[in-house]
């Protein structure tokens, strides 16, 4: 696939369960995005609610800025580990041509994005152009539209991926790395499909009215207690 020539497909008017997405996550050296950089890219297509587990997409990467303790803890990748691995020049372009003209999803999305579009940029000279879904701003419209619903309760550290997995019966490996939380976090968007349908947000231009981060109508937070990168 040529990404240079590649347009987004996109109807608004097609039915959130019929959508194709991908979904995303990266490990980080840090959160700044002018001084860290990518240590490994995740992701997982889904076709509606259906999570394809035989496309994947996980690559290491060699990362440009040195790994912290605090991102060892965090992600348990070692200097030793990706010091053969390829640069993320040689892996962007096949991560994008693994997305397609789906629509990315990712939790706290605004962070991945930020720092794969800083490569996009300085390899391809351009942008992704996929529409973009964060679920961290779904969880928040529907906790507005379910008020009474336990799982929706407030608590410290609600937002966390792994702690808003527990509260939707998703079970979380102690493994934690790109390719699994891309996991956790389409199953939890696999949760929220019905509950937005519920509420009459069935059509995709509905949903990335309110779930887009990248939008004027939407208001990302990064809260300061999360720490996974």
């Amino acid at each position: 696939m040529n990404f240079m020539k590649r347009e987004q497909v996109f109807d608004k008017n097609a039915k959130i369960t019929n959508e194709r997405y991908v979904v995303i996550d990266t490990e980080l050296t840090g959160l700044n995005e002018q001084k860290d950089s990518i240590v490994s890219i995740g992701a997982v297509k889904m076709d509606g609610r259906l999570i394809k587990i035989r496309q994947t997409f996980h690559r290491l990467v060699k990362p440009k800025t040195s790994l912290t303790s605090k991102s060892i803890i965090i992600h348990k990748i070692t200097p030793s580990e990706v010091e053969e691995k390829p640069l993320i020049d040689d892996v962007i372009k096949a991560f994008l041509d693994f997305c397609e003209e789906r629509i990315i999803i990712g939790h706290f999305v605004s962070i991945d994005m930020t720092f794969i579009n800083k490569e996009v940029r300085r390899v391809l000279g351009t942008f992704v152009p996929n529409h973009v879904l964060d679920t961290s701003l779904i969880y928040s419209y529907l906790k507005k539209k379910y008020p009474r619903k336990t799982i929706f309760f407030t608590y410290p550290g609600e937002m966390e991926l792994y702690e808003m997995a527990k509260r939707f019966g998703i079970p979380c490996s102690s493994t934690h790395d790109a390719l699994s939380d891309a996991f956790v976090t389409a199953q939890l968007f696999q949760r929220f499909i019905p509950m937005l349908v519920g509420i009459g947000i069935s059509r995709i231009g509905d949903l990335l009215h309110i779930a887009s981060p990248f939008t004027k109508d939407a208001r990302y937070r990064l809260s300061g207690e999360i720490v996974n990168f």
